[in-house]
């Protein structure tokens, strides 16, 4: 089978030939490639080439299905230093604005800035933000993401991110993890009507993208965690959210797919709960507390895990034989391997080894062909 039939297979409850092993590499590759460290046997390869030799298929994770226009809005960008960015947002109600921070490290590796000012400070942004949110339009982009299909071909199956469910959205992105607590219990009902606001928009702007575009593996909820949507807030907030969504994509055969990078062990059975049907970048210990054994038990092979290697096991000071015993225990907890894709949480970061990397292609290839059994990892010339 190809990683294209394997995926789809899983999607369907099928059993694939071997567990897909689908790596992040992109982090990797651009640092290296930024400093002019790629190894040896990747220089001058494209990100593409890299995941094809490595692993044999690529991530894609790129793949669009709508793009989004604000209308009757002025956006203005300043930069007050090289590393700073400011963002303001200037509508007939009032201007909002943000702040985003970077360091020459981050830059040099080709890292995304950190937001460390947010548009919601007070009371009095969250009208501005209303009108933000109510004048953002939702373009489809179904040719876009045909071809990517096609692109990506037998080497992988496109994952679509469409954004955030709309408590953690305006949790993370328009508040601010901090804040949003005080505005929580400050300015309770300017969270509730603002959060009212966000739910109907995506409602009649988002939603029909996500039921009616080609994409079946749609990613639609990030970094919901155990400390920042902890049970309480995950029932009142988030859970009605997806009770109405997730049916009506699994009616569509679409898979419900949440980014877990972040600690997840006090909603394990929120997430199946809530309608997810996979669970990607799974991170888990020594990243978090959470463990893959706690997952696959509270999981079974009702919700699909993508993940399993957590990043920090492929660098220093980790080392070679913790990294093996590692991954030893990974193929006993996923036997038979059912409902698994095995990937890194979140990515290759750029201090993980390659090698290690294109040590577990060399794992799945003995030890992944399903049904996964239960015997030691043996290197290549290792008598068993």
């Amino acid at each position: 089978m190809t990683h294209r039939e394997r995926i789809l297979a899983i999607l369907d409850g099928e059993p694939p030939d071997q567990i897909p092993w689908i790596p992040r590499l992109a982090i990797w590759y651009e640092a290296h490639k930024r400093r002019g460290t790629l190894p040896e046997p990747y220089c001058g390869m494209s990100l593409r080439q890299v995941e094809r030799a490595v692993f044999g298929g690529t991530a894609a994770r790129d793949a669009i299905i709508y793009r989004t226009r604000l209308h009757g809005v002025e956006v203005r960008r300043h930069r007050p230093t090289p590393l700073e960015t400011i963002e303001e947002y200037v509508t007939p109600v009032g201007t909002v604005w943000r702040k985003l921070q970077s360091t020459p490290q981050l830059r040099r590796d080709g890292i995304q800035d950190a937001e460390v000012e947010f548009l919601l400070k007070g009371p009095d942004d969250y009208p501005v933000v209303e009108y933000l949110v109510e004048h953002t339009r939702y373009i489809a982009a179904y040719d876009e993401y045909e071809a990517y299909e096609h692109e990506t071909g037998e080497e992988g199956y496109p994952m679509v991110n469409c954004g955030d469910c709309p408590f953690h959205h305006w949790m993370r992105a328009l508040a601010g993890y901090d804040r949003a607590f005080f505005h929580l219990n400050d300015f309770p009902s300017l969270v509730e009507r603002l959060l009212g606001v966000i739910t109907d928009h995506f409602k009649q702007a988002l939603w029909p993208h996500l039921l009616d575009s080609p994409a079946r593996l749609l990613m639609h909820g990030h970094h919901l965690s155990s400390q920042m949507t902890p049970p309480p807030l995950f029932r009142r907030y988030i859970l009605p959210y997806y009770r109405q969504l997730a049916p009506r994509l699994r009616q569509q055969g679409k898979v419900l797919a949440l980014h877990a990078d972040n600690d997840t062990r006090h909603i394990l059975g929120l997430i199946e709960e809530a309608g997810f049907g996979m669970v990607e970048c799974l991170a888990t210990a020594p990243m978090v507390p959470t463990t893959l054994a706690q997952a696959r038990a509270a999981w079974g092979d009702r919700v699909i895990i993508w993940g399993g290697v957590p990043s920090v096991i492929l660098e220093e000071p980790y080392t070679e034989d913790a990294f093996e015993q590692y991954m030893d225990e990974v193929f006993r907890v996923i036997a038979p391997g059912k409902a698994f894709l095995l990937g890194i949480a979140d990515n290759a970061m750029p201090g993980s080894k390659i090698e290690r990397i294109c040590r577990i292609t060399e794992m799945v290839a003995q030890r992944g062909i399903y049904p996964v059994g239960r015997g030691r990892l043996r290197k290549t010339g290792t008598p068993g």
